[in-house]
């Protein structure tokens, strides 16, 4: 049976892809001619290191009919939408649009979980979270940095992250590790991550009234 337009527009749709990424096409990487699912993908197989150039992808292969062509949201053979989501400018796709995806023209990338919800930070060099509008301490490029912890690059990271009290950042995830381990403090310039003196008051109660019920 024949597809109407719109049944072939969204065939598959959440149907393929990989670990990072719902969609119905791969890309050819420029770097080294070989095929992917995304760049993550490319990176994490790589053994010399060398990382795939979002901007620079030039052809995607659909995985519906297994066309190469040039890079867009439909697949000029079978009619099917490569991504829900898609992205000219960072030759993006992922059907997955619960994640909210928004192109920042200030950091030049895609981000995730709505545009309403960030704000670009110019001095910082990245998207934070609109509750940290005015409420942050601002360090030049502080996202163009690696974290402190595991070392990956924090730009770009799939992972969420923390801004510290000191404006230096990690990821939430290193950040929570690193509180189990009872370190309070920034491994960069040492500052308290906490108030230290509301922390301590919190931690005397806390005890206060644990002892109220030994007996």
């Amino acid at each position: 049976m024949e597809l109407d337009d719109a049944s072939r527009h969204g065939f598959g749709r959440m149907g393929f892809g990989c670990k990072h990424y719902r969609r119905r096409c791969r890309i050819r990487a420029p770097c080294c001619n070989d095929v992917f699912h995304c760049r993550h993908c490319h990176n994490e197989s790589t053994k010399d290191g060398h990382e795939l150039d979002r901007h620079a992808v030039e052809s995607v292969i659909c995985l519906v009919c297994d066309t190469e062509q040039p890079v867009a949201q439909v697949c000029y053979n079978c009619g099917v939408c490569m991504g829900e989501y898609f992205c000219s400018a960072c030759k993006f796709f992922d059907d997955d649009v619960d994640r909210e995806h928004f192109h920042c023209q200030d950091c030049g990338i895609c981000r995730v979980g709505g545009k309403d919800n960030f704000f670009h930070c110019e001095k910082c060099g990245s998207c934070y979270s609109v509750s940290l509008r005015d409420k942050h301490c601002c360090i030049e490029n502080s996202m163009k940095n690696n974290c402190p912890i595991c070392y990956e690059y924090l730009f770009d990271s799939l992972r969420e992250t923390s801004v510290l009290r000191c404006g230096h950042t990690m990821h939430l995830q290193c950040f929570h590790e690193m509180l189990k381990h009872d370190k309070f403090s920034c491994p960069i310039c040492s500052m308290p991550i906490f108030d230290m003196d509301k922390f301590l008051r919190a931690l005397d109660a806390e005890e206060y009234c644990h002892n109220m019920f030994i007996f």
